[in-house]
């Protein structure tokens, strides 16, 4: 339970800092929201890892470094983080009028897509490589890196897609009215194919640091853990 509800916390620190910061039209929004990811980080990494994101939950999954029986209970924990802080952050900052992001058009979709899926891939990968990688243990910079890859991505396309990168940001930004609702297949499938390409190209790339989990086939995984059986034995067994 301590870890959904770190989830919790850190999923409502999130968005409630999105919206009242983007409602609130604050001039550094980016560099806000990517601090108050970091300090969440920092502060629930060491109980739940810290994702506060459904596409970094899917990636650590993947990774095989989350048992697939937590992956709906963490969902749940950040969707309902995310409502709640939407209306709250509407009636704390209480605006006048909320400025819709416009979405509509063959090339403002797919560049919002576009957008979405490299920043996601982006976080995730990010993730991936500062804090389950077994290449970097205890190091310290893990929730620094994190929360700047979320800052580049607000400041380098916060105006074409919103820079949500999560899907519970982005549910979150709708019920304040910040994104529209009928866009949100480009959050969920932009984000989910950012959280999944990033987890194939962290095995890819570290395919040492990924022995169990999905993406590894079951065949290999036996004849890894045949393997490691057997080492002892054969090790142990006489010289003729």
């Amino acid at each position: 339970m301590r870890k959904y509800v770190t989830e919790f916390i850190g999923t409502f620190g999130l968005v409630f800092t999105v919206g009242c910061v983007v409602m609130g039209r604050v001039p550094v929004a980016p560099l806000a929201i990517g601090a108050a990811l970091m300090v969440f980080v920092y502060a629930g990494g060491h109980i739940s890892g810290g994702h506060y994101n459904p596409a970094v939950t899917l990636g650590v999954f993947l990774r095989g470094s989350l048992p697939g029986a937590d992956v709906a209970r963490y969902w749940t924990a950040q969707f309902a983080a995310a409502f709640l802080a939407a209306w709250l952050a509407k009636f704390t900052v209480h605006p006048e009028t909320v400025h819709t992001l416009s979405t509509s058009g063959a090339h403002a979709i797919f560049a919002a897509m576009l957008a979405e899926f490299f920043f996601t891939f982006a976080l995730v990968y990010v993730v991936l490589n500062v804090a389950t990688s077994s290449d970097q243990p205890n190091n310290q910079f893990f929730g620094l890196a994190i929360g700047f890859t979320v800052a580049v991505g607000a400041f380098a396309v916060g105006g074409v897609s919103g820079g949500a990168f999560n899907p519970a940001v982005a549910f979150g930004a709708m019920l304040m009215g910040l994104i529209n609702w009928a866009n949100f297949y480009i959050y969920l499938i932009a984000n989910v194919l950012g959280g999944v390409v990033a987890a194939l190209t962290f095995k890819y790339l570290n395919p040492q640091d990924v022995p169990e989990g999905p993406l590894v086939r079951k065949s290999a995984a036996a004849a890894a853990a045949a393997a490691s059986d057997a080492g002892p034995a054969a090790d142990s067994a006489p010289a003729t």
